[in-house]
């Protein structure tokens, strides 16, 4: 049933005006953004040359890429996200989920996976474009894995923020904004510049930076899955709570 429900929730997806529309727009901000790097590269190459150990065209290139990728889609994700459940509730149709044979575990992780599906293609394309490179450049393969691992882990967040944000109201625009707020707030808790600051070690980007470097942390892997899981988790709480109060 969970599969199901990620067939129809990703049909939904692909039917929809907005989400080409969003799958359009990043592409052209992330190629234009892609672009200015290999410019910005070549400008640097002659000085790179002169120093030893020098970062080469996958850490100034497509780690840079990956970095603007993770920004562009903490803006784009929401207004994927925001349909989710609030549709639902909008249009009066989450009591036939709630009466349905289906748990509302089977709802939260379908509704997850529908649109982690539509994000693995928006990922896809993205990854094309480093991978252009392999035609004239040597390219770090091991970087490049890693900051798709990382990319994939992060917009997986965004997507159980989003889907969460969605179960607590109707209207999409405010499940949006709300998104968009709460995924700002977990990017920017290590800003203060304190090193001994706790709260950076919530910081979305303080655990995602690493895999930009071709550093794989165990820890930082399971950050973001408990991440994940905590949101997820409390959808389903919220969706529980709303079918006993029917």
């Amino acid at each position: 049933m969970i599969f199901t429900i990620a067939l129809r929730e990703l049909k939904t997806l692909f039917i929809s005006p907005l989400a080409w529309a969003i799958l359009a727009v990043v592409q052209v901000v992330l190629a234009f953004m892609f672009l200015a790097h290999i410019e910005e590269y070549l400008l640097l190459q002659p000085q790179l040359l002169t120093i030893d150990n020098a970062p080469g065209v996958t850490e100034l290139v497509v780690g840079r890429l990956f970095g603007s990728a993770a920004i562009v889609l903490l803006l784009a994700v929401p207004l994927l996200t925001m349909r989710l459940i609030s549709d639902e509730r909008h249009n009066r149709t989450l009591s036939l989920l709630f009466s349905a044979p289906i748990s509302m575990t089977e709802i939260v992780l379908g509704k997850f996976l529908g649109c982690v599906s539509f994000l693995g293609l928006l990922l896809l394309l993205i990854t094309l474009m480093p991978l252009s490179l392999f035609v004239g450049a040597n390219l770090d393969i091991g970087i490049i894995l890693s900051g798709l691992l990382g990319l994939t882990l992060l917009l997986a967040g965004f997507a159980a923020v989003g889907l969460f944000m969605s179960t607590l109201t109707q209207y999409p625009a405010v499940a949006a904004i709300s998104t968009f707020g709460v995924l700002l707030l977990f990017w920017l808790l290590d800003w203060s510049g304190d090193e001994n600051n706790w709260l950076g070690q919530l910081s979305l980007m303080n655990h995602y930076e690493p895999f930009l470097r071709g550093l794989f942390d165990s820890t930082d892997a399971a950050f973001h899955i408990l991440f994940v899981v905590t949101f997820l988790v409390l959808s389903v709480r919220r969706l529980d709570a709303d079918r006993l109060g029917s």
